[in-house]
């Protein structure tokens, strides 16, 4: 699972190449729909970041939805460039008056839709962006949602689980799951309902304050430079020298890395 800075990152590299400029060429391949992409000369007049959704709007109305999850990724070309991916996995190509192209290669969702007005359309994929929670990446997510979010879950949730639900607050995915809670003592095991309103609140600052900081990074940093255990199963405990643990297989989507000293498991 991406993480919401890895998609904000993005929407700024896009932002910084497409905003405002004219539309030469847009194809979409593959929408379920059968869209193939807007009419020549539009314009983009945004590119933003919700959660890990990456959205560009156009000025007839059109909106260009994008999910990475773990295999996609868009790249922004000069004219002549050479693509860094094959051509065959490109999904979207998107060719501005200034020569530049932005390509979305492997993204598992794509999709075209208009709206405006009586031709908005409803889909699946634009549910999913109004049902999100709180976006953590931005300046100021509203903390008090977030929890009330968080308080409609079942109790017997388990807090990763529960870090990794978009609906609650958006965001966080195994990085900054794992980095969380090894910064707040907390297993990301442990049930909600052992957790009380401070340790919740706590958690979702620090995670928000984790993403802030890596908005503009090259590397990812959440400890001494680096990160405290995500990816070191084996490896010892930055502060109390245990062994860290891991839960999940090598292709597994929610991948979990721990203390078992500092993060005691309910």
């Amino acid at each position: 699972m991406p993480e919401g800075d890895t998609i904000h990152r993005a929407a700024a590299q896009l932002r910084g190449a497409l905003d405002g400029k004219r539309v030469v060429k847009l194809e979409v391949r593959r929408d379920p729909r059968g869209r193939r992409g807007v009419e020549p000369g539009a314009i983009v007049t945004e590119v933003v970041a919700q959660g890990k959704h990456l959205l560009i709007r156009f000025d007839d109305g059109n909106v260009l939805h994008t999910h990475m999850q773990l295999t996609g990724a868009w790249q922004v070309y000069a004219r002549g460039d050479r693509w860094r991916r094959p051509a065959h996995t490109a999904r979207v190509v998107l060719e501005v008056d200034d020569g530049t192209t932005a390509v979305c290669f492997a993204a598992p969702l794509v999709e075209l839709r208009n709206e405006t007005g009586a031709r908005r359309e409803v889909t699946h994929a634009a549910g999913a962006v109004a049902a999100l929670g709180p976006d953590l990446c931005t300046a100021e997510p509203d903390l008090d949602e977030v929890l009330a979010r968080l308080a409609q879950l079942d109790p017997h949730t388990e807090l990763g689980p529960a870090l990794l639900n978009q609906r609650v607050a958006a965001g966080i995915g195994n990085v900054y799951k794992s980095e969380v809670c090894w910064a707040e003592r907390v297993s990301p095991f442990a049930p909600l309902a052992t957790l009380d309103d401070a340790t919740r609140r706590r958690l979702y600052r620090t995670a928000h304050r984790m993403l802030r900081e890596n908005l503009g990074a090259r590397r990812r940093v959440t400890y001494q430079g680096g990160l405290a255990v995500y990816g070191k199963a084996g490896r010892l405990c930055p502060r109390c020298r245990t062994r860290l643990a891991r839960q999940g297989g090598r292709d597994d989507e929610r991948v979990t890395y721990w203390c078992p000293t500092c993060q005691p498991g309910p």
